[in-house]
């Protein structure tokens, strides 16, 4: 038991310690207060529906109708409650106790991977602090990317249970990887599911490399054999969620298009343009190093001492001042717009340094690899031939978007070389003098970056950003010139600030291995001086400012005197969509939160649905606006009524000023109506050229695979027919029809085959897809009753696939604990 209990204190301790800086960081919630998180409101605006109706039914609805006009839930607020492993997710994140739950799962994953490669517990928990605070993984959480921070939160420990498999280890290495695993896909962010796995690609090559020169192939295949029965199990245990999201794919921007124009654009998944919007700049890598070596963020502050500040200062006065140089686009990178950069830390990338030159062997290789690799792979668009590669070749890397997000890959790699390099001198594994031989030589290159651009930066770039020319235009060049010198002191004050991080790391590592400094104290000083480091950038980006109080954080999206106007006078109908142009309508959420949109904000919003956007409301959201423009009423009557992809989506009301009245469209066509013609269309391409020509009122647009459906039916006006929307949830539509004779129905709701199921009078019909991507129904004569139920398979079936995988993940996991318990009893039964 001797043995064991040191081990028992340090973890009690690692649990305590980040506990503490957990909450130390995250004061605020202890107030009540949370998080003022962009994204997070734009959740609550898409997701009020779904949530609305869970709440009511205790069901899911799987789909909703307030963003886009319609589309699966699956990857907005569906629950998938078959993973009998959750509980341990709600154990991890301590009961969801946000936002503190974020980086205490940060620490613990890393701490828990630490453990796994054989490295010091104390020191483990400084490596721990290395992950915790690496600045992207705190800067997404004052974006609201909540489902990223808890997938980087289990990344560690499953490429840990795999090297442990590798190491030998292998029922408990894939126990492991395969519970971990599970929780990471529980969590839905299969972008950073997809990076866990590139990093264990890369760790699995490197392996086969060693397998094949030392002739291991018994243990190694047994290993890959575990992991893969484990990785299946946790697959398995996400099921539901897996194959929604699978199924989905296909029909949203990540999957293929149908049309053929801007082709050298499109791949099989994302275009292009789109999934390389966010592209690390290649000089601006160096913020690993140097924080703001391109500014920080788009908008960010700036020092009282500069030169912006003194310019501010003569035309506003010293206090507005003060205020207005807390908000400067001091960012003058590549990217569109950042909230911060990538820094791993000054004297992680020292140790990562040092590293490279005295730590032997495969792990170096393998940490060193994915480093280079996810580097050069996040300069995207900057770095075309190998994006262009991997876009167009390497499977599934094309339907994510924001390649410079790779960057997690190198923000676990360097703290684990960087820790594992400190853990093998504390080890006495490299002989002193080589440890001071090297270190020195990794201050000369870490430090000598630093120097270099203290010296030369103005050299060699001149500040500007895209923004700058804005100011420009409006005369503003003494501000322009000023904010650009200032770019430079940020520049230059972060990289002496790097230079003295690491000169003080640098006089630890000689202290120790002169044994001036015992190792107790040579650990917690260099634990003090990375947490010192990441603490102060990262409070420059997350801070008890952008806290808010619980009252505002449960009420983000206040009513607008147009959204009380449209709730009261919409009352009677019970679907009908609203177009917000007083917000950017394709990105953003927030009119999702009492209406039914026609925009709204989703990374995989339908294709189909995309492109209509592109081709044909776009044009007619112009012309809106121009009518709006001119002032004349009339005007804009006109445009409406000839608006006819806005009137087949059913667009009620027009928002164009949150504090006035909205316009009311009478054009609008209606939850369904009947059309008296199909027009026939052979590809995508004339379906969506065939729709700006139409008489959408009278007629639809059938693609070809779908005109048998309609090849022998030939419509008879009657003058009193009639079909209307009588019962509605988001999961299922009922609608009242009567005509005299057999009609072609359009209705204004999304095509998607995979789930939604009409009948007639309680008889199975079939639908087909009508005007690019509407739902139509042939409808026979006399009264009816015709219902659209939403009911996926791939939902409930995958549900049971999860309840059984997971519960044999979880049999792997107590028979994996009885047999470690089995083995620590029998040796210390055989020590006595």
């Amino acid at each position: 038991m001797n043995s064991i209990r040191p081990h028992i204190t340090q973890t009690f301790f690692a649990f305590v310690i980040f506990l503490i800086l957990s909450i130390v960081y995250m004061y605020p919630a202890l107030e009540g207060k949370n998080l003022h998180q962009g994204d997070i409101v734009q959740f609550k605006g898409s997701a009020k529906e779904i949530m609305d109706y869970r709440e009511k039914t205790g069901e899911e609805a799987l789909w909703t109708n307030s963003m886009f006009s319609g589309m699966p839930a699956y990857l907005i607020s569906t629950k998938f409650k078959s993973n009998i492993l959750r509980i341990f997710h709600y154990l991890f994140v301590l009961n969801n106790w946000r936002p503190i739950c974020f980086i205490f799962l940060y620490l613990l994953g890393f701490y828990i991977a630490m453990q796994a490669f054989g490295v010091n517990g104390w020191l483990s928990i400084v490596g721990s602090i290395a992950y915790a605070l690496s600045s992207y993984f705190i800067v997404i959480l004052i974006a609201g990317h909540n489902s990223k921070a808890l997938a980087l939160g289990y990344m560690p420990p499953i490429i840990a249970g795999v090297y442990l498999a590798f190491r030998g280890k292998i029922i408990l290495g894939s126990a492991i990887m395969g519970v971990f695993l599970s929780l990471q896909i529980f969590i839905v962010h299969f972008q950073i599911t997809y990076y866990t796995f590139l990093i264990i690609l890369i760790l699995g090559i490197v392996e086969v490399v060693s397998v094949i020169r030392k002739k291991r192939f018994k243990q190694f295949s047994l290993a890959l054999a575990a992991l893969s029965i484990a990785a299946l199990l946790a697959v398995a245990s996400n099921f539901s969620s897996l194959w929604t999201s699978q199924e989905y794919g296909k029909y949203s921007i990540r999957g293929e298009s149908d049309l053929s124009v801007n082709a050298e654009n499109k791949t099989s998944g994302l275009d292009k343009d789109y999934a390389t919007g966010w592209s690390y700049g290649i000089g601006e890598t160096l913020t690993l190093l140097i924080p703001n070596f391109h500014g920080g963020a788009s908008v960010g502050p700036l020092p009282v001492k500069s030169k912006t500040y003194d310019f501010i200062k003569e035309i506003q006065g010293a206090g507005k001042a003060r205020k207005t140089i807390e908000q400067m686009p001091t960012y003058w990178g590549t990217q569109p717009s950042t909230a911060g950069p990538v820094y791993v830390g000054a004297i992680i990338v020292f140790l990562f340094i040092l590293g490279l030159f005295i730590i032997p062997g495969k792990l170096k290789w393998w940490l060193v690899s994915v480093t280079v690799f996810s580097i050069m792979l996040s300069w995207g668009r900057n770095f075309e031939f190998l994006t262009n590669f991997f876009l167009d070749h390497f499977p599934g890397y094309n339907k994510f978007r924001s390649v410079s997000m790779i960057l997690i890959m190198t923000e676990f790699a360097m703290p684990l070389l960087a820790i594992f390099t400190v853990n093998e001198i504390l080890k006495g594994n490299i002989a002193k003098e080589q440890v001071i031989k090297y270190s020195l030589r990794a201050f000369y290159f870490t430090g000598g970056i630093c120097l270099f651009f203290i010296l030369t930066a103005k050299a060699f770039f001149n500040f500007t950003a895209d923004i700058d020319q804005q100011y420009l235009d409006q005369g503003a060049t003494e501000f322009v010139n000023a904010l650009q010198s200032d770019r430079l002191m940020l520049l230059r004050h972060d990289a002496f600030r790097s230079i003295l991080f690491i000169a003080l790391a640098l006089g630890l590592l000689y202290l120790f291995t002169r044994n001036k400094l015992n190792k107790s104290y040579f650990i917690a000083g260099l634990g003090l001086l990375i947490l010192t480091d990441m603490w102060s950038v990262d409070k420059r980006y997350v801070n008890g400012d952008d806290f808010v109080s619980k009252k505002e954080y449960d009420n983000p999206i206040p009513k607008t005197k147009a959204d009380e106007f449209i709730l009261s006078h919409g009352a009677d109908d019970p679907n009908y969509r609203v177009l917000n142009l007083a917000v950017s309508t394709f990105n953003d959420a927030t009119t999702s939160y009492y209406h039914k949109s026609l925009g709204g904000y989703h990374g995989a919003k339908m294709r189909r649905y995309q492109e209509l956007i592109d081709f044909e409301i776009i044009p007619e959201l112009q012309d809106l606006i121009t009518g709006l423009r001119s002032g004349k009423i009339s005007g804009i009557d006109s445009i409406l009524n000839g608006a006819d992809i806005l009137n087949m989506l059913n667009t009620r009301y027009i928002i164009y000023n949150p504090d006035a009245m909205p316009l009311i469209n009478p054009n609008a066509f209606g939850n369904a109506w009947f059309v008296t013609k199909a027009l026939i269309a052979e590809n995508a391409d004339e379906e969506i050229e065939k729709l700006a020509k139409a008489d959408l009122r009278n007629e639809m647009i059938v693609g070809s695979e779908f005109e048998s459906k309609v090849a022998d039916f030939k419509a008879v006006i009657d003058s009193n027919s009639s079909i209307k929307l009588s019962e509605y949830l988001p999961n299922k539509l009922v609608y009242k029809t009567f005509s005299a004779t057999g009609q072609l129905a359009v209705f204004s709701e999304i095509y998607y085959p995979e789930g939604w199921e009409v009948t007639i009078d309680g008889k199975r019909a079939e639908y087909f897809k009508a005007n690019f991507l509407l739902r139509a129904l042939i409808i026979p004569a006399g009264n009816h009753e015709i219902e659209f139920t939403f009911r996926p398979g791939s939902f409930y079936i995958g549900n049971k696939i999860a309840y059984a995988g997971s519960g044999l993940l979880l049999m792997l996991l107590l028979g994996t604990i009885i047999l470690e318990i089995r083995k620590y009893l029998l040796n210390a039964k055989a020590l006595k």
